[in-house]
Formats: C-alpha cells, sequence, structure tokens
C-alpha cells in the first residue's frame, strides 16, 4: 500500500485515502470516510467525488457504461447497472450480479509452498490413542435427540463448578440439537446427523463421552453408541431417560456417569507434538469490505505455513464461494478433486431454487453496509482464506477430513452450521474472520477470531483475539500478520485461551445442519 500524503488542504493524494487491487480495477477501496467534493490527485489528474464514499466501500476511477463489468482483485464482481462516472460510489445502486459463467480450468495451476526452515514446529497436545493430537481435553454429553437437551443440559451443569478440582480437564460439553425423532435414519438428514454426532464423538479434543437419549427416539442411543467411531483411550457411559426412571434420575445418575471419568481425564497430561499433526477449520463472518484485503489473505498466508509444515487446513461456505470456485478448480491436485467442487456448487444451485432463492441473494445486509455489493464480490474476498496452497481435497459435510494439505469441505454460509461440521470433520483449532464483529465461539475446538478492521477492533476487543486491520493501517504487511496468526494457533493448540473461552462460549454454536423430511 502507497501512504502517500496530503497535497494541500483541499487535495488529497488518491493513494493515502483508497486502495488498488489490481492495476486495471475500475474501482478501489476507500480506507477512510470521503465525502462528497473530497478531491483527490491521481496519476491521470484531479478526481472529485461526487457522492459521500464510506470507508470499505468503492470508489469507481475509471467511466463504466451500463453492462459493463465492474473489476476488484483482478476479477469481475458484477456490471453495471447503470452508468457509473469516475468519483461515483459503486455499490447496490449501480452494481449487479454479472452472471457470465467463468470458464473452470481444472488442475492447471499447481504451487510448491517454501519449506519450513529451522526445527519442526512443535505445540503442547494431548497424544491419543489412535495418534492423533487434541488441543483441549473435554467431556462431551452426546445427545440422540432433542427430547434430551434439556437433560444433557442439567447434567453439564451440575458437573462444571466441580471442574475446579479437575485442572487438567478443559469442561463438560452438552452437544445440544432440534432432531432426531421424526426422521429416518436412513435419509439424507438422518445421515447427516449421524455424521455429525460421530464425528464429535470421534474427535480428539473429547476425553470422555455420555450418550444420552429419550428411549423411544428413532435415532436410537443403542445405535449410535454400537457405532460410534470413538478412540480406544475415549470413556463412554450411555443412558436413556425412560430406562432410568425420569429427568430427575436421569441427571444424578448422568452427573455420577461424568464424575467417574474426570480423575481419569484429569491424569492426562499435554506432550510435545509436531504442527502436522494440527487440523485447521477456515470460516468468515460478519464479512466488509476490508475481509479480502486484510484478514482473509492473512489468515491464508498462516494457513499456507500450516499446510507447508506437512498439517490440515480446510475452508468452508460453499454459498461464499460461489462465483470465484475457478480460483480453486485450477489449483486442485487433479481434475477429480476439481469436478467434485463443481458438483457441490451446481447441488447448491438446485438446493437454493428448490428453496424459493438463489446463490446471489447474498451479500447480507451487515455485508453492503461494510462495503461488499455482489456475491462475486465477497466470494473472491472469501477464497483467500485459503492461501496458494493446492486443492488437496473435497469433502461432503461433516466427513472426516483426512487428506494432507488445504482441503474444502461442503457447507452453508451461516457460521454455526459451517463451523460445527467443521469441527465434526476433525478441526482441532478454528480460525473466524470477521469485519462486522461476529461473536461466535465453539467447543470443543477453540475460536481465534480475527478482526478485519481497527474500528471494530477496539470497539469489541474483548471478543477478538487480533486485530488484522493494520494491514490497511500501513502498520503491518498481510505476511507479518499471517505469521503472527500462525503463532497464535500455535499457542492456542498448546492451551492458551481464546476469547470466546473466556466468555465461555460455543455449547449453544453447536449447529448440525438439519434438512430432509421430518414425519
Amino acid at each position: 500500500m502507497t501512504t502517500g500524503r496530503a497535497l494541500t488542504a483541499d487535495l488529497l493524494d488518491l493513494d493515502r485515502c483508497t486502495l488498488r487491487l489490481a492495476a486495471a480495477d475500475e474501482v478501489v477501496v476507500a480506507i477512510r470516510d470521503l465525502p462528497a467534493g473530497t478531491r483527490l490527485s491521481t496519476p491521470e489528474g484531479v478526481l472529485t467525488v461526487a457522492t459521500d464514499v464510506p470507508r470499505g466501500h468503492k470508489l469507481a476511477v475509471r467511466d463504466v457504461p451500463a453492462g459493463g463489468q465492474v473489476h476488484k482483485y483482478g476479477q469481475s464482481i458484477g456490471r453495471a447497472t447503470a452508468d457509473i462516472a469516475a468519483g461515483e460510489h459503486v455499490h447496490v445502486q449501480n452494481l449487479g450480479m454479472d452472471s457470465g459463467a467463468d470458464a473452470h480450468e481444472l488442475a492447471t495451476v499447481h504451487t510448491t509452498l517454501p519449506a519450513p526452515t529451522g526445527p519442526v514446529r512443535t505445540f503442547q497436545g494431548y497424544r491419543r490413542a489412535d495418534g492423533k493430537v487434541g488441543t483441549r481435553n473435554y467431556v462431551g454429553i452426546l445427545t440422540s435427540v432433542n427430547c434430551s437437551a434439556s437433560t444433557a443440559r442439567m447434567i453439564a451443569d451440575r458437573v462444571t463448578p466441580l471442574l475446579a478440582q479437575y485442572p487438567h480437564v478443559d469442561g463438560v460439553m452438552a452437544l445440544t440439537h432440534q432432531s432426531g425423532c421424526g426422521m429416518i435414519p436412513a435419509s439424507t438428514g438422518g445421515g447427516v446427523l449421524q455424521r455429525t454426532l460421530h464425528g464429535y464423538a470421534a474427535h480428539p479434543n473429547f476425553g470422555g463421552l455420555l450418550v444420552l437419549g429419550l428411549g423411544c427416539e428413532m435415532i436410537q442411543v443403542q445405535s449410535i453408541v454400537d457405532t460410534l467411531p470413538v478412540l480406544s483411550d475415549t470413556l463412554v457411559e450411555s443412558l436413556a431417560i425412560q430406562e432410568q426412571g425420569g429427568i430427575r434420575a436421569t441427571v444424578e445418575a448422568g452427573v455420577a456417569a461424568v464424575v467417574r471419568m474426570l480423575p481419569l481425564l484429569d491424569a492426562r497430561r499435554r506432550e510435545p507434538a509436531p504442527v502436522s499433526e494440527l487440523v485447521l477449520g477456515l470460516n468468515c463472518g460478519g464479512s466488509d469490505g476490508y475481509s479480502g484485503i486484510t484478514a482473509n489473505p492473512a489468515l491464508g498466508h498462516a494457513s499456507d505455513l500450516l499446510v507447508a509444515a506437512g498439517g490440515i487446513s480446510v475452508l468452508g461456505e460453499t454459498p461464499e464461494v460461489y462465483g470465484a470456485e475457478h480460483l480453486l478448480t485450477r489449483r486442485a491436485v487433479s481434475e477429480d478433486v476439481a469436478r467434485a467442487l463443481l458438483e457441490r456448487i451446481d447441488w447448491w444451485k438446485t438446493y437454493a431454487e428448490e428453496g424459493g432463492g438463489s446463490l446471489d441473494n447474498n451479500p447480507s445486509p451487515g455485508n453492503k453496509a461494510g462495503g461488499l455489493t455482489t456475491i462475486l464480490e465477497k466470494s473472491l474476498g472469501a477464497v483467500a482464506k485459503a492461501g496458494h496452497a493446492d486443492l488437496s481435497a473435497v469433502y461432503q459435510y461433516a466427513e472426516p477430513m483426512t487428506t494432507r494439505g488445504m482441503g474444502f469441505m461442503d457447507t452453508p454460509g451461516y457460521d454455526p452450521v459451517s463451523v460445527t461440521g467443521l469441527v465434526a470433520g476433525g478441526a482441532t483449532v478454528v480460525c473466524f474472520t470477521t469485519g462486522r464483529g461476529s461473536v461466535l465461539g465453539t467447543r470443543p475446538a477453540p475460536t481465534l477470531k480475527l478482526a478485519t478492521n481497527t474500528e471494530m477492533y477496539q470497539r469489541m476487543s474483548e471478543d477478538m483475539d487480533l486485530n488484522c486491520g493494520r494491514i490497511v493501517d500501513g502498520t503491518a504487511s498481510v505476511a507479518q500478520v499471517g505469521e503472527e496468526i500462525f503463532e497464535r494457533i500455535i499457542a492456542v493448540a498448546s492451551g492458551e485461551r481464546t476469547a470466546s473461552e473466556e466468555l465461555g462460549l460455543g455449547q449453544d454454536e453447536f449447529v448440525p445442519w438439519q434438512f430432509g423430511t421430518v414425519t
């Protein structure tokens, strides 16, 4: 970024007030509020701002005729819905969707990431029996049906005060949801729920599990217990409310079951493990005009560092890579992997149409207030979280993420549902970028929240873990902030608590993707 300087009292340097992301772009991004009448010095002469342009929003630096493409990041973000003159605010009033299909190259561009130098980086984790390494040591109360949700919470609430005696146990989490009965287990929806529950049960951050049901639900407790892919050193007990004689009796039995686990779990200790054992989930929410400029590319740099070290990093939110999927398909390790991503995009197009919508219904009102206009613009910024590594695998929702490298999981754009899928797939740390100020937190995998701009970071500092807005402020580079994120990932994986953990978030954010027929 060129900082520039004020030229006169009423003439400012364009490069001091905006960011030009690619030389041929018709728009630049304001890094300060630009009132109508502001005069900007450009290589072509003086540009006068015609209408107010808030920070994070787009300013036209070239004329664009109605129907013409508008570019940002060197990519089309839409077509002009009216003639746009240089100096105008470019947003919903004059920019719409570009429905022209991008050409999808399949596995044509491959990147060799720089190999790590120096000693092998390690973190302090919980080595599990099958070789996986957890970053936390939790007890999970896994519910088969919503009918057992309140009972699960009662058990967790009763046990939590006792944890002061067991400092090496991170918590007791009630995994409650809105389904499990009236759903055919073999249906698509039933299968997704069971895959999600199995993913959490197999998560290396759970040392103990209590499986809790009502007794008459379609998805039975015993069927879950019999098929759980738990690690051999995971402590497992199960209860059904009807068999125990009701809620009060079940709470007593559940508390006793969890308390029996606590001394055994508390005896476990962290030990050094290579960072290649980390599984990183990548997500964003409450995005703004800075997301694709600061936090997302910085997180992409951190992701590349982990992948280069042999770890796994996985991007989600299929509806929010729509329009930018061509940037991922050309990076796929094979044509089959590229086609798998395109198949998920096509599935979402049909799914959205069947629900009476379309994938270009995005961005949200908050995204638009932050400067994002079209789903193309939002997606181009979102894929920056994936860095530059090759795309190694495409996963179904909550499918185990086992292929080393950068992967993609098919998840909705709704943040709690998306992150639930990533954690079910095995993410042991999550990084979540936000510009408007999302307050999401997750368990059992800790979530680092990365602010895209300094103003929001300062306003919501108790909810944020790192300020990536320094990139726009000119006090740090993308690479520098990316390296800070990487170091924070290692620290959090080793036990450092995140802002959301300090606030006790994460239990209510367990939200499995729910769809399908309920009878």
